[in-house]
Order: C-alpha cells, then sequence, then structure tokens
C-alpha cells in the first residue's frame, strides 16, 4: 500500500521546512506553519525504514481533534486543516523541552525503576510499586527535545531553570497546562472506557509571545493508554496490562535485539508485519476517537497534500 515517508513540496509563500522524525514542517511567509504527518514510523528515536499505511492521517486526525476538545483550558496554534494528514497552524518558536506527564509506572519510567532508580527527572519515586501501579498524583517527567536523529533526554525542572531552556515564568505555565491537558484527556479517554496511563506535550511561543499548545497531543505515538475494564484485576494478578499505544512496537523491536542503541541493527520489517501494524493503528484511533475510522484516497498522497494544501494558502 501507498505511504508518504519522504516531501518535498514547494507552496505559495515558502521560505524554509524543517523535517522531524515523523512530521515535516513548512514556514509559510514568516507567519503560518503546515505541519505534514507522514507514515514514517519513529521508535527509541530512530526512524525505521519503511512507512505504515495511514499512520500520518492517524495521528493528524487525533491531535487536531484533541486541540478542538482542549481549545477551552489551553491556547493552541491551530489554524486549519485542509488535508487528513495536514494541519495548519500560527508560527511558533518551539519551546526545547517536550513536557511528559505520567500517572502510572509504565514505559521509561518502569524500566528505570526496574533498575534500580527512584528519581526520575528530580521527581522522587516512592517504594513497592510495581510496573503499571497507579502514581499518588501525575508526576511531570521532562525530557530535553532533541535534535533530528539525536535522543531525547531526560532533564529536571531544576536543569530546566538552571541551564536557561525556558524562564521560570513561561515554566511555570507550561506545567499549569500540562496538568489542564492531562486532566481533560484523562476525563474524555474514561468516558470511551480507557485510561490515559502517560503522555507528552510540547509547546511553543507566537510572534506575539503567547504560549500555545503544538504539534501532537493525545495520540498513540505521544500517549499510552489502557483499557479500564479489567485493570485492577490484571494489576492485582500480576498479568501484563492490554494497552493501546505505540509499546507494542517498542516490545517487537526489543524482542528482536533492537533498542536504537549504538552497534544494532534495526530488524527487518516485512509487508505481513507493517499490515499488522497499521491495523493496530486503526484500532488505536477507533478506541481513542469513539468512531470508525475512514480511510483518505492513498492513490497518490503527495499529490492530494499539494492540492488542498495549495488551495488553502
Amino acid at each position: 500500500m501507498n505511504t508518504i515517508t519522504t516531501t518535498d513540496f514547494h507552496f505559495p509563500g515558502q521560505k524554509s521546512v524543517y523535517r522531524g522524525k515523523v512530521r515535516d514542517v513548512y514556514n509559510i511567509n514568516d507567519e503560518k506553519l503546515v505541519m505534514i504527518a507522514t507514515d514514517r514510523l519513529s521508535a527509541f528515536d530512530v526512524v525505521m525504514p519503511k512507512g505504515i499505511p495511514y499512520k500520518g492521517q492517524i495521528l493528524n486526525q487525533i491531535a487536531t481533534k484533541f486541540m478542538e476538545l482542549t481549545a477551552d483550558i489551553v491556547p493552541n496554534w491551530l489554524i486549519a486543516t485542509p488535508d487528513p494528514n495536514v494541519a495548519i497552524g500560527h508560527l511558533c518558536e518551539p519551546f526545547k523541552v517536550e513536557m511528559v506527564i505520567r500517572g502510572y509506572l509504565s514505559g521509561h519510567a518502569a524500566r528505570e525503576y526496574a533498575a534500580g532508580k527512584r528519581m526520575l527527572c528530580g521527581v522522587s519515586l516512592p517504594e513497592g510499586l510495581k510496573e503499571n501501579d497507579k502514581f499518588p498524583s501525575p508526576i511531570i517527567t521532562p525530557s530535553t527535545k532533541a535534535d533530528n536523529g539525536a535522543h531525547d533526554e531526560d532533564i529536571s525542572r531544576e536543569e530546566i531553570l538552571a541551564r536557561g531552556i525556558v524562564s521560570e515564568a513561561d515554566y511555570l505555565v507550561l506545567e499549569d497546562y500540562t496538568r489542564k491537558l492531562f486532566q481533560r484527556g484523562t476525563e474524555i479517554a474514561a468516558a470511551r472506557g480507557l485510561i490515559l496511563v502517560d503522555t507528552k506535550y510540547e509547546f511553543g511561543k507566537t510572534k506575539d509571545g503567547k504560549i500555545v499548545l503544538i504539534d501532537e497531543i493525545h495520540t498513540p505515538d505521544s500517549s499510552r493508554y489502557f483499557y479500564a475494564d479489567g485493570y485492577a484485576q490484571r494489576q492485582a494478578s500480576g498479568t501484563e496490562q492490554k494497552q493501546l499505544s505505540k509499546e507494542f512496537v517498542r516490545r517487537w523491536l526489543i524482542e528482536n535485539g533492537f533498542q536504537g542503541k549504538a552497534g544494532q541493527q534495526i530488524p527487518e520489517m516485512d509487508d505481513a508485519y507493517i499490515g499488522t501494524v497499521s491495523a493496530r493503528y486503526i484500532e488505536l484511533y477507533e478506541n481513542i476517537m469513539g468512531e470508525p475510522f475512514v480511510k483518505a484516497d492513498i492513490s497518490d498522497i503527495s499529490s492530494r497534500i499539494n492540492k488542498n494544501v495549495t488551495a488553502f494558502l
């Protein structure tokens, strides 16, 4: 099936382009950004060789919907979504940190905890927890926003302020917005029979100095969800939680000897496995959004995007 893994557009007023791990961002007249969610798959901060059909559409549509559902509590950058894979928003200067918030001991936090660490990003973790236990209250564990190809790294609030990465006044706003978004996301997830386990938010500052939410929000790439039904029983019995996230890809990579470390080879993803990953992303969409996924026309994705974006601009 067709995928879009690279872009090379020349939109009206285009000044520059930035290519991230998954999204390509085009600067239009230093006023707007055209953000294209490609079908690239990233895990352990490494982009996999093959794209996943419909992944970009899924991420873009979840993110833009959640921006609409949270705009009353946190301002965001979004102006329009002229194409299933595209969001257009206000030009922003991104903050160089990702605001990670965790309600449960899962994923990276669980791996660090299992290795004996009881301090994560300057936050003290209680003794006696087992994987996927709920924290007494959600914790914020920021990471540096790495340049393309580099690894994001855990960082504490204190170090962010000491290094001047974010001013204290701005950081207080980021923390407040992060907690508000996580609370709203938790409520929406609960209404759909899900638990929002952890997620990350990215913020930027507009030309007039307003702090806004940018990039993705509550997608399976940036978030982890559990099925609420049976969560307590699975924890009590030590059974693995049923989850909706990209963790299934990470687990497959780990089982095949890859964690993004130097010298490791990316295992081959054949077409059959790629198909199962695509189907899993569609399942994630339908559970998170509470509605059927409608596949866009992927016969010529680049032409479709070019036509839709140019018409909007």
